[in-house]
Protein backbone atom coordinates (compact mmCIF):
# COMPACT_ATOMS: atom_id res chain seq x y z
CA UNK A 1 0.00 0.00 0.00
CA UNK A 2 2.72 2.75 -0.27
CA UNK A 3 5.28 3.27 -3.08
CA UNK A 4 5.93 3.97 -6.54
CA UNK A 5 8.09 4.63 -9.24
CA UNK A 6 7.25 3.86 -13.63
CA UNK A 7 10.88 2.35 -14.03
CA UNK A 8 10.19 0.10 -17.14
CA UNK A 9 12.26 -2.16 -19.62
CA UNK A 10 15.21 -4.78 -18.86
CA UNK A 11 16.71 -5.23 -15.99
CA UNK A 12 20.05 -4.05 -17.69
CA UNK A 13 18.51 -0.57 -18.43
CA UNK A 14 17.08 0.37 -14.61
CA UNK A 15 19.63 2.18 -13.15
CA UNK A 16 19.78 1.78 -9.56
CA UNK A 17 20.76 4.18 -6.83
CA UNK A 18 20.89 3.71 -2.83
CA UNK A 19 20.21 7.33 -2.31
CA UNK A 20 17.05 7.21 -4.36
CA UNK A 21 15.75 3.84 -3.19
CA UNK A 22 15.96 4.55 0.57
CA UNK A 23 12.82 3.05 2.07
CA UNK A 24 11.13 2.53 -1.10
CA UNK A 25 9.23 -0.66 -2.10
CA UNK A 26 10.36 -2.48 -5.37
CA UNK A 27 7.98 -4.57 -7.84
CA UNK A 28 9.25 -7.20 -10.11
CA UNK A 29 6.93 -8.79 -12.48
CA UNK A 30 6.80 -12.33 -13.84
CA UNK A 31 7.26 -13.18 -17.60
CA UNK A 32 4.54 -11.75 -19.72
CA UNK A 33 4.92 -7.86 -18.35
CA UNK A 34 2.81 -6.12 -16.64
CA UNK A 35 0.04 -4.87 -18.71
CA UNK A 36 -0.86 -8.57 -19.52
CA UNK A 37 -4.96 -7.92 -18.45
CA UNK A 38 -4.32 -10.45 -15.49
CA UNK A 39 -2.01 -11.61 -12.89
CA UNK A 40 0.70 -9.40 -13.56
CA UNK A 41 -1.27 -6.32 -14.24
CA UNK A 42 -3.42 -6.91 -10.97
CA UNK A 43 0.10 -6.78 -8.96
CA UNK A 44 0.60 -2.99 -10.79
CA UNK A 45 -2.77 -2.20 -9.68
CA UNK A 46 -2.24 -3.17 -6.32
CA UNK A 47 0.98 -0.96 -6.65
CA UNK A 48 -0.53 2.04 -8.64
CA UNK A 49 -3.30 1.79 -5.58
CA UNK A 50 -0.61 2.58 -2.74
CA UNK A 51 0.97 5.42 -4.70
CA UNK A 52 -2.29 7.07 -5.28
CA UNK A 53 -3.33 7.12 -1.56
CA UNK A 54 -0.10 7.64 -0.04
CA UNK A 55 1.97 9.64 -2.22
CA UNK A 56 5.13 7.30 -2.43
CA UNK A 57 6.94 6.13 -4.70
CA UNK A 58 8.59 2.41 -5.83
CA UNK A 59 10.48 0.56 -8.58
CA UNK A 60 8.85 -1.71 -10.84
CA UNK A 61 10.80 -3.85 -12.84
CA UNK A 62 9.45 -6.25 -16.18
CA UNK A 63 11.81 -9.13 -16.48
CA UNK A 64 12.39 -10.19 -20.50
CA UNK A 65 13.91 -13.41 -19.55
CA UNK A 66 14.37 -16.18 -16.75
CA UNK A 67 18.08 -15.44 -16.73
CA UNK A 68 17.37 -11.75 -15.19
CA UNK A 69 15.39 -12.89 -12.08
CA UNK A 70 18.74 -13.10 -9.78
CA UNK A 71 19.40 -10.15 -11.03
CA UNK A 72 17.11 -8.22 -10.88
CA UNK A 73 16.43 -9.60 -7.34
CA UNK A 74 19.91 -8.40 -5.89
CA UNK A 75 20.55 -4.71 -8.25
CA UNK A 76 17.12 -3.69 -5.91
CA UNK A 77 18.41 -5.31 -2.78
CA UNK A 78 21.26 -3.47 -3.04
CA UNK A 79 20.02 0.20 -3.91
CA UNK A 80 18.45 -0.46 -0.62
CA UNK A 81 15.06 -1.24 -1.74
CA UNK A 82 12.79 -2.21 0.74
CA UNK A 83 10.42 -3.96 0.61
CA UNK A 84 11.29 -6.32 -2.65
CA UNK A 85 7.61 -7.88 -3.56
CA UNK A 86 7.82 -10.38 -6.63
CA UNK A 87 5.15 -12.60 -8.35
CA UNK A 88 4.92 -15.77 -9.83
CA UNK A 89 5.66 -18.83 -8.53
CA UNK A 90 8.91 -19.48 -10.63
CA UNK A 91 10.92 -16.60 -8.80
CA UNK A 92 10.21 -18.40 -5.39
CA UNK A 93 13.52 -20.61 -5.34
CA UNK A 94 15.66 -17.74 -6.50
CA UNK A 95 14.31 -15.17 -3.55
CA UNK A 96 15.01 -17.93 -1.21
CA UNK A 97 18.77 -18.04 -2.03
CA UNK A 98 18.82 -14.14 -2.66
CA UNK A 99 17.26 -13.50 1.04
CA UNK A 100 19.51 -15.33 2.63
CA UNK A 101 22.47 -12.71 1.89
CA UNK A 102 20.09 -9.68 2.30
CA UNK A 103 19.05 -10.18 5.89
CA UNK A 104 17.87 -6.19 6.21
CA UNK A 105 15.43 -6.55 3.47
CA UNK A 106 12.07 -8.06 3.26
CA UNK A 107 11.14 -9.98 0.50
CA UNK A 108 8.08 -11.10 -0.66
CA UNK A 109 6.46 -13.46 -3.12
CA UNK A 110 2.85 -13.68 -4.42
CA UNK A 111 2.07 -17.74 -5.55
CA UNK A 112 5.38 -19.57 -4.04
CA UNK A 113 5.98 -21.96 -2.16
CA UNK A 114 9.75 -23.04 -0.52
CA UNK A 115 10.26 -25.76 1.73
CA UNK A 116 11.94 -23.72 4.51
CA UNK A 117 11.15 -19.73 4.38
CA UNK A 118 13.68 -17.86 5.63
CA UNK A 119 12.98 -15.22 8.36
CA UNK A 120 12.78 -11.94 6.07
CA UNK A 121 10.72 -13.68 3.39
CA UNK A 122 6.71 -13.62 3.14
CA UNK A 123 5.54 -15.66 0.65
CA UNK A 124 1.77 -15.02 -0.15
CA UNK A 125 -0.73 -17.57 -1.19
CA UNK A 126 -4.70 -17.86 -2.31
CA UNK A 127 -7.28 -20.39 -2.78
CA UNK A 128 -7.82 -20.52 -6.25
CA UNK A 129 -10.00 -23.62 -6.12
CA UNK A 130 -12.62 -21.83 -3.66
CA UNK A 131 -12.49 -18.92 -6.37
CA UNK A 132 -13.10 -21.04 -9.01
CA UNK A 133 -15.72 -23.48 -7.85
CA UNK A 134 -17.82 -20.35 -7.68
CA UNK A 135 -17.31 -19.69 -11.45
CA UNK A 136 -17.64 -23.23 -11.99
CA UNK A 137 -21.12 -22.85 -10.73
CA UNK A 138 -21.87 -19.70 -13.16
CA UNK A 139 -20.78 -21.51 -15.87
CA UNK A 140 -22.79 -24.58 -15.72
CA UNK A 141 -25.92 -22.19 -15.11
CA UNK A 142 -25.23 -20.60 -18.04
CA UNK A 143 -24.40 -23.25 -20.09
CA UNK A 144 -26.97 -24.24 -22.71
CA UNK A 145 -24.30 -26.86 -24.27
CA UNK A 146 -24.01 -28.94 -21.13
CA UNK A 147 -20.48 -28.44 -22.16
CA UNK A 148 -17.81 -26.02 -20.53
CA UNK A 149 -14.17 -25.27 -21.07
CA UNK A 150 -11.00 -24.91 -18.86
CA UNK A 151 -7.88 -23.15 -20.65
CA UNK A 152 -5.03 -23.34 -18.41
CA UNK A 153 -1.41 -21.63 -18.92
CA UNK A 154 1.92 -23.50 -17.79
CA UNK A 155 0.78 -26.82 -16.79
CA UNK A 156 1.57 -26.82 -12.98
CA UNK A 157 0.02 -27.87 -9.54
CA UNK A 158 -1.03 -24.21 -8.99
CA UNK A 159 -3.18 -24.21 -12.29
CA UNK A 160 -4.57 -27.72 -11.87
CA UNK A 161 -5.65 -26.76 -8.68
CA UNK A 162 -7.50 -23.63 -10.78
CA UNK A 163 -8.98 -26.38 -13.11
CA UNK A 164 -10.00 -28.76 -10.28
CA UNK A 165 -11.92 -26.71 -8.61
CA UNK A 166 -13.69 -25.06 -11.49
CA UNK A 167 -15.18 -28.46 -12.36
CA UNK A 168 -15.78 -29.65 -9.05
CA UNK A 169 -18.08 -26.18 -8.94
CA UNK A 170 -20.17 -27.29 -12.70
CA UNK A 171 -20.51 -30.53 -11.32
CA UNK A 172 -22.24 -29.32 -8.28
CA UNK A 173 -24.58 -27.72 -10.34
CA UNK A 174 -24.88 -30.35 -13.27
CA UNK A 175 -23.53 -33.69 -12.32
CA UNK A 176 -23.69 -34.56 -16.34
CA UNK A 177 -22.05 -31.90 -17.49
CA UNK A 178 -18.91 -31.71 -19.83
CA UNK A 179 -15.78 -30.16 -18.77
CA UNK A 180 -12.93 -29.68 -21.29
CA UNK A 181 -9.73 -28.85 -20.28
CA UNK A 182 -6.63 -27.87 -21.51
CA UNK A 183 -3.22 -26.61 -21.12
CA UNK A 184 -1.55 -24.45 -22.85
CA UNK A 185 2.23 -25.66 -22.25
CA UNK A 186 4.86 -26.87 -20.10
CA UNK A 187 7.12 -23.90 -20.09
CA UNK A 188 6.79 -20.38 -18.65
CA UNK A 189 5.91 -19.32 -22.68
CA UNK A 190 2.60 -20.75 -22.04
CA UNK A 191 1.54 -17.45 -19.86
CA UNK A 192 1.79 -15.03 -22.48
CA UNK A 193 0.92 -17.18 -25.89
CA UNK A 194 -2.85 -15.52 -27.27
CA UNK A 195 -2.85 -17.19 -30.18
CA UNK A 196 -2.40 -20.74 -29.06
CA UNK A 197 -4.92 -19.55 -26.21
CA UNK A 198 -7.38 -18.54 -29.57
CA UNK A 199 -6.32 -21.81 -30.96
CA UNK A 200 -6.96 -24.18 -28.03
CA UNK A 201 -10.51 -22.44 -27.96
CA UNK A 202 -12.04 -22.84 -31.14
CA UNK A 203 -11.23 -26.36 -30.51
CA UNK A 204 -12.93 -26.39 -27.26
CA UNK A 205 -16.11 -24.46 -29.25
CA UNK A 206 -15.89 -26.87 -31.88
CA UNK A 207 -16.40 -29.94 -29.65
CA UNK A 208 -19.50 -27.92 -27.63
CA UNK A 209 -18.05 -25.47 -25.39
CA UNK A 210 -20.53 -22.45 -24.89
CA UNK A 211 -18.22 -21.23 -21.71
CA UNK A 212 -14.69 -21.26 -20.89
CA UNK A 213 -12.68 -20.25 -18.49
CA UNK A 214 -8.96 -18.92 -18.90
CA UNK A 215 -6.74 -19.07 -15.97
CA UNK A 216 -3.54 -18.68 -18.13
CA UNK A 217 -1.98 -15.07 -17.87
CA UNK A 218 -1.45 -13.02 -21.19
CA UNK A 219 -2.47 -16.47 -23.08
CA UNK A 220 -5.86 -15.98 -21.63
CA UNK A 221 -6.84 -12.49 -23.65
CA UNK A 222 -6.78 -15.05 -26.87
CA UNK A 223 -9.18 -17.05 -25.49
CA UNK A 224 -11.59 -14.52 -24.07
CA UNK A 225 -10.95 -12.54 -27.84
CA UNK A 226 -12.12 -15.96 -29.43
CA UNK A 227 -14.93 -16.50 -27.21
CA UNK A 228 -16.14 -12.94 -28.07
CA UNK A 229 -16.13 -13.37 -31.54
CA UNK A 230 -17.54 -16.73 -31.99
CA UNK A 231 -20.58 -15.80 -29.98
CA UNK A 232 -19.89 -17.98 -26.76
CA UNK A 233 -18.99 -16.59 -22.72
CA UNK A 234 -15.72 -16.38 -21.56
CA UNK A 235 -14.39 -16.29 -17.68
CA UNK A 236 -11.43 -14.00 -16.86
CA UNK A 237 -9.04 -14.62 -14.07
CA UNK A 238 -7.12 -12.39 -11.35
CA UNK A 239 -7.73 -9.19 -12.57
CA UNK A 240 -11.48 -8.22 -13.46
CA UNK A 241 -11.83 -8.93 -17.29
CA UNK A 242 -15.04 -8.60 -17.51
CA UNK A 243 -14.50 -5.00 -19.38
CA UNK A 244 -12.52 -6.11 -21.87
CA UNK A 245 -15.71 -7.24 -23.81
CA UNK A 246 -18.68 -6.30 -22.61
CA UNK A 247 -21.42 -8.70 -22.19
CA UNK A 248 -19.63 -11.50 -23.43
CA UNK A 249 -17.65 -12.59 -20.39
CA UNK A 250 -19.60 -14.21 -17.70
CA UNK A 251 -17.83 -12.88 -14.82
CA UNK A 252 -13.86 -12.78 -13.81
CA UNK A 253 -12.61 -15.25 -10.95
CA UNK A 254 -10.77 -12.33 -9.06
CA UNK A 255 -7.25 -13.20 -7.17
CA UNK A 256 -6.53 -10.43 -5.44
CA UNK A 257 -2.86 -10.42 -6.35
CA UNK A 258 -3.55 -6.00 -6.11
CA UNK A 259 -4.17 -6.82 -2.34
CA UNK A 260 -1.18 -8.63 -1.68
CA UNK A 261 0.85 -5.86 -3.00
CA UNK A 262 -0.94 -3.23 -1.85
CA UNK A 263 -0.63 -4.42 1.80
CA UNK A 264 3.18 -5.40 1.58
CA UNK A 265 3.95 -2.05 0.60
CA UNK A 266 1.87 -0.55 3.36
CA UNK A 267 3.44 -2.83 5.90
CA UNK A 268 6.48 -1.34 4.30
CA UNK A 269 9.74 -2.55 6.68
CA UNK A 270 7.11 -3.34 9.36
CA UNK A 271 6.17 -6.31 7.27
CA UNK A 272 5.78 -9.58 8.85
CA UNK A 273 7.85 -12.36 7.37
CA UNK A 274 9.21 -15.86 8.09
CA UNK A 275 6.23 -17.91 6.50
CA UNK A 276 3.44 -17.87 4.20
CA UNK A 277 -0.42 -16.23 4.44
CA UNK A 278 -2.71 -17.27 2.31
CA UNK A 279 -5.80 -15.26 1.53
CA UNK A 280 -8.78 -17.47 0.98
CA UNK A 281 -12.54 -16.41 0.39
CA UNK A 282 -13.29 -15.40 3.92
CA UNK A 283 -10.35 -13.37 3.29
CA UNK A 284 -11.90 -11.98 0.43
CA UNK A 285 -8.49 -12.60 -1.42
CA UNK A 286 -11.01 -14.87 -4.21
CA UNK A 287 -14.61 -14.05 -5.60
CA UNK A 288 -16.35 -13.38 -8.50
CA UNK A 289 -16.81 -9.75 -10.42
CA UNK A 290 -20.06 -8.39 -10.85
CA UNK A 291 -20.17 -5.23 -12.43
CA UNK A 292 -22.32 -3.08 -14.95
CA UNK A 293 -20.05 -5.02 -17.47
CA UNK A 294 -21.73 -8.61 -17.07
CA UNK A 295 -24.40 -7.73 -15.04
CA UNK A 296 -26.86 -8.55 -17.61
CA UNK A 297 -25.26 -11.98 -17.99
CA UNK A 298 -25.72 -12.75 -14.48
CA UNK A 299 -28.95 -14.02 -12.96
CA UNK A 300 -30.55 -12.59 -9.65
CA UNK A 301 -30.63 -16.94 -9.27
CA UNK A 302 -27.52 -17.50 -10.45
CA UNK A 303 -25.93 -14.87 -7.54
CA UNK A 304 -28.50 -16.06 -4.94
CA UNK A 305 -27.03 -20.34 -6.02
CA UNK A 306 -23.25 -18.92 -5.76
CA UNK A 307 -23.30 -16.29 -2.70
CA UNK A 308 -25.20 -19.50 -0.67
CA UNK A 309 -22.41 -21.88 -1.68
CA UNK A 310 -19.54 -19.25 -0.91
CA UNK A 311 -20.82 -18.70 2.64
CA UNK A 312 -20.97 -22.88 3.15
CA UNK A 313 -17.09 -22.64 1.90
CA UNK A 314 -16.28 -20.05 4.40
CA UNK A 315 -18.28 -21.35 7.27
CA UNK A 316 -16.52 -24.78 6.79
CA UNK A 317 -20.49 -26.61 5.81
CA UNK A 318 -18.49 -27.00 2.26
CA UNK A 319 -14.82 -27.94 1.22
CA UNK A 320 -13.90 -27.79 -2.22
CA UNK A 321 -11.36 -30.53 -3.04
CA UNK A 322 -7.89 -28.89 -3.37
CA UNK A 323 -5.33 -30.24 -5.83
CA UNK A 324 -2.18 -29.71 -3.58
CA UNK A 325 -3.96 -31.85 -0.81
CA UNK A 326 -4.24 -35.07 -2.58
CA UNK A 327 -2.72 -34.45 -6.14
CA UNK A 328 -5.90 -35.56 -8.00
CA UNK A 329 -9.02 -34.16 -9.33
CA UNK A 330 -11.83 -36.62 -8.59
CA UNK A 331 -14.04 -33.92 -10.63
CA UNK A 332 -11.87 -33.56 -14.02
CA UNK A 333 -9.34 -36.00 -15.62
CA UNK A 334 -6.49 -33.82 -17.30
Amino acid sequence: MNFFTKALGTVAGVALSATMALAEPALIYDLGGKFDKSFNEAAFNGAERWAKETGGSYRDIEIQSEAQREQALRRLAEAGFNPVITTGFAIADIMGTVAKDFPDTKFVNVDGWLPEVPANVLLINFTENQGSYLVGMMAAMASESNTVGFIGGMDIPLIRRFACGYSEGVKAVNPDATVISNMTGTTPAAWNDPVKGSELARAQIADGADVIYAAAGGTGVGVLQTAADEGILSIGVDSNQNYLHPGKVLTSMLKRVDVAVFDSMSAGENLETGGFLTLDLEAEGVGYALDEYNADLVSAEMKAAVDAAAAKIISGELVVHDYFASDDCPSLDF
